[in-house]
């Protein structure tokens, strides 16, 4: 999958995972009750950010990645009419293996 967007410094493009429309109990959830879910998938990355010397700190997600990410984190962005997450790489908590 190609896009025409490459984010800038230490900022990723992520596409939401869908959230669990059943609970472990086996409890549908509806729609309007469903929170946005916290995982995704990195699809593009910046080059990296700049350290107080001026070298460049390169990123530690790579497009393809499963990640984990705060609730407020980011700013929704529309392309090629799909929404995305635009996040620094500081707002991920972790990566899925």
């Amino acid at each position: 999958m190609s896009i025409a967007f490459k984010p800038l410094f230490d900022k990723v493009l992520v596409e939401r995972l869908e959230a669990e429309s059943k609970t472990a109990s086996g409890l549908i959830i509806p729609d309007t009750a469903k929170e946005k879910p916290m995982q995704g998938k990195v699809i593009a990355v910046g080059e990296g950010s700049r350290s107080e010397c001026g070298s460049l700190v390169p990123m530690t997600v790579k497009p393809g990645d499963v990640v984990l990410f705060g609730k407020w984190a980011g700013n929704e962005v529309k392309i090629d009419n799909k929404d995305y997450l635009v996040i620094k790489e500081s707002d991920i908590i972790g990566i899925f293996e």
